[in-house]
């Protein structure tokens, strides 16, 4: 008698394959629920991290100004050459106020330059940008305005 009852009890124990299948399938909705929330909270560090990175660098360029009385020709002249952006491109740089600069500004909707002294941005997670915010490549991208007065996504420019 004793060893019916341990069959049943080592029965009971164990899951059946539906059981584990039902378990499975729980997994796989919680998993399918959260990794849009977990995708939607990793775009926004990424956003961030360009963030201040944008305001490091130009904090580095305001004291090359205010040093050498002019604005840096690329960002190898300020040991930010091969600084990346969170999404693994290099960051833009244009001199304004150099000869080459003029006319490359980025502007707003109004299609007036968002800065007078230089344009630093990121080209955002698609990597498309155009020198007017309101072309669909540049909604994404990150960048400084108003002579670093803003900072932030292009969309909320």
């Amino acid at each position: 008698m004793s060893t019916i009852y341990h069959r049943r009890r080592c029965r009971a124990a164990g899951m059946t394959l539906v059981e584990l299948a039902v378990a499975l399938t729980l997994v796989a909705v919680l998993v399918a629920l959260a990794l849009p929330m977990f995708q939607g909270w990793r775009n926004k560090a990424r956003v961030q991290q360009a963030q201040n990175d944008i305001i490091a660098v130009s904090s580095v360029i305001d004291a090359f100004l205010l040093d050498n009385n002019r604005l840096p020709a690329n960002l190898g002249e300020v040991g930010r050459a091969n600084l990346l952006d969170p999404w693994g491109r290099v960051y833009q740089y244009t001199n304004l106020m150099d000869a080459n600069g003029n006319g490359q500004a980025r502007k707003d909707h109004s299609l007036v330059p968002l800065n007078t002294d230089y344009d630093l941005y990121s080209a955002g997670p698609d990597g498309a940008s155009s020198p007017p915010l309101t072309a669909s490549g540049s909604r994404d991208d990150i960048l400084r305005a108003r002579n670093g007065r803003f900072v932030g996504p292009a969309s909320q420019f």
